[in-house]
């Protein structure tokens, strides 16, 4: 795998991974042998010789803060061909989600990948739905061969960060 080409990132959109609050990551039902990092991290989702792995089943539940607010454009999810995710379901600014409740919300989005997507081509959101947001779950339902074991060899997010203002920086105004 090589890293997310730019030719591939839409214009005026960015890799969001520098964004990301790695103390807050997490992903259910992943292998102690290969976890989220691998697939998520820059440099590690970049090496062929890492992925992220299923453990029980086939499915998998991953929790992803960002530091700052971000406007969602797309995401890549790199897999092998039947290994990889197939029915992808996005929820937005949903937190502590577990597999017993994770179809009691309806996602911001649901995307089914396809072989070209599992080969780096960006899926592009539903961007209404994902224009403040402050951390987004993924759960990957099923892989495109139906086996127990499910392989991602990258998550990238595509998108841009939302301008905020601090208000401290702010000064009073002297009346006069």
């Amino acid at each position: 795998m090589t890293s997310t080409p730019s030719s591939s990132i839409p214009r005026g959109q960015v890799d969001l991974v520098e964004f990301v609050d790695w103390s807050g990551v997490e992903c259910l039902n992943q292998t102690t042998s290969h976890p989220i990092v691998n697939a998520l991290k820059q440099g590690s989702r970049d090496d062929d010789g890492l992925h992220l792995e299923s453990d029980a089943d086939e499915q998998l539940l991953i929790y992803v803060p960002f530091l700052q607010v971000i406007k969602l454009h797309s995401v890549v999810i790199v897999g092998p061909e039947e290994e990889g995710p197939k029915t992808v379901k996005l929820f937005a600014n949903k937190e502590h989600m577990g597999f017993s409740n994770v179809n009691d919300y309806p996602p911001s989005d649901s995307i089914d990948l396809s072989l070209d997507n599992l080969k780096g081509m960006p899926v592009t959101v539903k961007y209404v739905k994902f224009q403040n947001i402050r951390s987004l779950t993924i759960f990957i339902e099923d892989n495109q061969g139906g086996s127990d074991v499910t392989k991602v060899q990258k998550i990238a997010f595509l998108g841009t960060t939302v301008d905020t203002t601090n208000m401290k920086d702010l000064k009073k105004i002297e009346e006069h």
